[in-house]
């Protein structure tokens, strides 16, 4: 009793793993920490973050050794020593590192765009998945009818109750379907390695056939909201709308005196001289047109958000409305094609001989394809909603 009770652990144990194993959201994560991609992509974003740091400090010093020799000789030789440090007007360090620091917040936010592409392309992939899983299962169904139909018209050949026609029509019936299941199992295969590829070339074996319960938004207005500050997108032009402001800012206050200031030192024969310098850089026409060019930028940009806007709701209010329609037809087609399933009664008409082979195939081929059909619009309808809540 021990040892069974021991077994039954063991094998809940096994079974807890494998359902773990096959969770989607276990396999988005197990992708988001394996894939290449995102490392690589996340080791550039830290590198553009430190680049944003840089030419926010005032430019370097100067220093200046002069030697002049005298003529006539008599007079002595004159040296000279400066010391210079050149400083913009005080908000330009202001504006500059507030710029600073709304860059690396794109670069986070691009970087969180690329990422929720990768966990898309993922998610999409393993819905693939479960369509072939779910298709490779339904066809091993018909392989087994098509083998037990050939068998068994073998066997009537045998003993003359059917023609070799009969058993021909038998044999590459079996022979499409088995075709038909290999086909599906190539395109597993292919799927299983992109999804490999996709976790950094670490395999995951994802059996699952049924999907995730799902959740369509039913106030979309509602829903919009919280999509529309999900998004990378948006949230990048909105800060590139700020950072347009803050370089108007920037450009009037360049548009300002600079100070020079330093220490000098002169030496002559019996004399020298120390103090302070102090000088004054006029930006005449360095900057000529950059404030200008800098409002034109602003404005463009928020032209260009608004557009983003509307698209975005639209494409997702298209999304919307296929997502909720696809689903009442997807629960209605498989409803009505469980109710209306007459592969068992074609059986025992077949059996009973009240129906030819071609009338048993060609009944049983418009139930298989309307099976596919559901297969095909659950698949899709699962991918439509991913892609509707992908900034969720």
């Amino acid at each position: 009793m021990k040892q069974v009770i021991i077994g039954l652990v063991a094998l809940f144990g096994i079974s807890f793993s494998l359902n773990s194993q096959n969770s989607i959201k276990d396999i988005l994560v197990e992708v988001e920490q394996n894939n290449t991609t995102l490392s690589a992509l996340r080791l550039s974003a830290d590198a553009e973050k430190t680049g944003n740091l840089t030419g926010l400090y005032p430019q370097n010093p100067e220093i200046g050794f002069n030697y002049l020799w005298g003529s006539p000789t008599i007079i002595g030789n004159r040296t000279g020593v400066t010391f210079m440090q050149t400083f913009d007007f005080p908000t330009t360090y202001k504006y500059q590192n507030q710029i600073s620091r709304i860059r690396n917040e794109q670069v986070e936010l691009e970087y969180l765009k690329q990422h929720k592409e990768l966990m898309l392309q993922t998610r999409l992939l393993l819905y693939d998945l479960i369509y072939l899983n779910a298709l490779e299962q339904e066809q091993m169904l018909r392989m087994s009818h098509a083998e037990r139909i050939a068998s068994s018209y073998k066997t009537k050949l045998d003993i003359g109750d059917v023609s070799i026609l009969e058993h021909n029509k038998a044999q590459i019936y079996l022979l499409n379907t088995r075709k038909e299941l290999e086909l599906t199992e190539i395109n597993k295969n292919a799927s299983s390695s992109e999804l490999t590829r996709l976790n950094g070339g670490n395999p995951i074996f994802f059996t699952t056939n049924k999907y995730e319960s799902l959740s369509i938004p039913t106030d979309f207005e509602e829903w919009y909201v919280e999509a529309e500050q999900n998004n990378p997108i948006l949230n990048w032009l909105k800060q590139e709308i700020d950072l347009s402001q803050k370089q108007e800012k920037l450009s009037s206050a360049k548009a300002l005196p600079k100070i020079n200031a330093g220490y000098m030192s002169e030496k002559v024969i019996g004399q020298e001289y120390r103090g302070i310098t102090v000088g004054l850089s006029i930006p005449l026409w360095e900057n000529k047109n950059e404030v200008k060019y800098a409002k034109a930028s602003s404005m463009a940009i928020e032209g260009i958000e608004a557009d983003n806007k509307l698209q975005f709701y639209n494409q997702l209010k298209i999304l919307h409305s296929k997502a909720v329609s696809m689903q009442i037809n997807a629960i209605d087609y498989r409803t009505n094609l469980l109710e209306y399933d007459n592969t068992a009664l074609l059986q025992i008409a077949l059996d009973k001989g009240e129906i030819n082979l071609i009338d048993y195939i060609l009944e049983l081929t418009v139930y298989y394809e309307s099976m596919d059909n559901v297969l095909e619009l659950e698949r899709d309808m699962n991918k439509t909603v991913a892609e509707l809540k992908r900034y969720e």
